[in-house]
């Protein structure tokens, strides 16, 4: 399946991945597991996407990543939010409301 059949628009893998990391630290495999479990399986983020999008995420400073051991006692590198990624998540999701809110009105479907 593409991206888009997935769920993943362009442009929303960051926001959603700010999103995950909001509500606690998390290691790779813990925010692609959220992401599913959270989306009932629509969205699942591939591996190789996933960190290339933290890692250019990082680089943004939006998240800082340090390592530990994860749950099942494998070290893992977790990642999470800073404050410059809290102000950006503010701002992603304003936009994003926005523009989903558009493309419902054009849809001639009311948003959820």
């Amino acid at each position: 399946m593409s991206p888009r059949e997935r769920g993943l628009f362009p442009g929303t893998v960051d926001l959603v991945i700010l999103k995950t990391l909001s509500k606690a630290p998390m290691h790779g495999f813990s925010i692609s597991r959220t992401l599913r479990d959270e989306s009932q399986g629509v969205l699942d983020v591939q591996d190789a996407a996933l960190y290339q999008a933290l890692h250019r995420i990082e680089r943004q400073g939006w998240i800082e990543s340090e390592w530990g051991v994860s749950e099942n006692n494998r070290r893992a590198k977790f990642y999470h939010l800073t404050a410059a990624g809290h102000r950006r998540l503010h701002k992603e999701t304003s936009s994003f409301k926005r523009y989903a809110s558009a493309v419902f009105k054009v849809l001639g479907a009311e948003a959820p």
